[in-house]
């Protein structure tokens, strides 16, 4: 690592935020360790612009550690509703409780110790210690390795172990030494990677704006700004189909909740058969024995629900990171209210359904139908 760029990088990029970093976000300047941890859990996997209407919201609702530990999980999944990958609310729910129980409801200033609760790996522990803190822990999410790969050559792949130990050891090095620089420096490098270096039309490829680090970058001295820093390329996506019952029986719909280790796990949805993988060939109406058997197998249902007819609904297309699913929806009526043994089904009114947490997809299917509504 060049000796001058190592000691020069942190007050170059200080100053490049000062005149360019992004400003009067809701979570930026707060010392608040809870607020910064929803606010980085928040912004895993999602876009800026969607974080900037839902953070208030879910603060608002959920405004203290302790408050957040005590909401029934069903309540902190329905607000989640629609930020996809649902673990990231039941991990919340779980890391505060963690921290009631095992911390008197105050986070750990210790990066090693923040790392010890549920849902939070080394760069968001990174980030809540300098942020909260002022601790010198350095960060390492995708914006920061695809910075440190270009400016420093790093030609390895990101998904391997030695690559990964070597952008943490040159993270760590270029951290400023004055711990009261940390909250801007760690914000400095999530900014310039979002803004400037960015994936596919950084900067130096632009020429919008004159990178400060273009005389120093490898990536951009080899012509490889683009190339690094170098990604496995993932196998196809799997592709799945499965079959969804949307029974209703008079101002209610019957759901079901998922399990917890499943996909979408400990939402509300509606009753599934189990996943085939795709078939090119058109299947056949389903008949509601049949349906029935596959999405409601532990219970006993009626001969009289059995004579129910069925009509074949829309065709849902769901892309998930490492898989997709087309789910046919096949809809029907009841008359008379049955009564289900397991108490992960039940029935709902519409009145209630924004109260619970439902997949995206399924939100959207309701929706549509005019199903869903705001809690009272």
């Amino acid at each position: 690592m060049s000796k001058a760029l190592k000691t020069g990088f942190p007050q170059t990029l200080l100053s490049w935020h000062r005149a360019h970093g992004r400003q009067g976000l809701p979570w930026q300047g707060v010392r608040d360790p809870y607020a910064v941890w929803v606010s980085e859990i928040m912004l895993q996997q999602t876009q800026v612009a969607t974080i900037l209407e839902r953070y208030p919201r879910f603060m608002k609702r959920f405004p203290t550690v302790k408050k957040l530990a005590a909401a029934p999980l069903d309540d902190v999944l329905a607000e989640w509703a629609g930020l996809g990958y649902y673990s990231r609310a039941r991990n919340l729910h779980a890391c505060a409780n963690q921290v009631m129980t095992d911390f008197a409801g105050k986070f750990p200033s210790d990066p090693i110790l923040l790392e010890q609760l549920k849902g939070i790996g080394r760069s968001t522990a990174g980030a809540i210690a300098a942020f909260a803190f002022h601790e010198r822990a350095p960060i390492l999410d995708a914006n920061v390795k695809r910075i440190l790969a270009r400016l420093f050559g790093i030609e390895g792949a990101l998904q391997e172990k030695a690559t990964d130990k070597q952008l943490w050891n040159i993270a760590q090095e270029l951290l400023p030494k004055n711990p009261q620089d940390m909250p801007v420096y760690t914000q400095a490098l999530m900014d310039f990677g979002a803004t400037w270096c960015t994936s596919r039309k950084p900067a130096c490829i632009t020429g919008i704006e004159r990178c400060p680090f273009e005389k120093q970058c490898q990536a951009n001295l080899s012509d490889q700004v683009l190339q690094l820093p170098r990604k496995v390329v993932k196998a196809k996506s799997p592709e799945f189909d499965c079959d969804m019952l949307l029974l209703r029986h008079g101002d209610s719909v019957l759901l079901q909740k998922r399990p917890e280790k499943a996909i979408w796990g400990s939402l509300w949805s509606l009753p599934e058969s189990a996943w085939r993988a795709k078939t090119t060939f058109s299947k056949p109406p389903i008949s509601l024995p049949e349906l029935l058997a596959q999405v409601l197998s532990e219970e006993k249902i009626s001969t009289a629900l059995k004579r129910i007819s069925l009509d074949q609904g829309p065709q849902i297309k769901h892309i998930f990171t490492h898989r997709r699913l087309w789910i046919q929806v096949w809809n029907a009526s009841i008359g008379q209210e049955i009564i289900f043994s397991s108490q992960n089904t039940r029935w709902v009114s519409l009145r209630q359904l924004g109260k619970y947490g439902l997949p995206q997809p399924i939100k959207l299917l309701l929706q549509g139908l005019s199903l869903v509504r705001g809690p009272d």
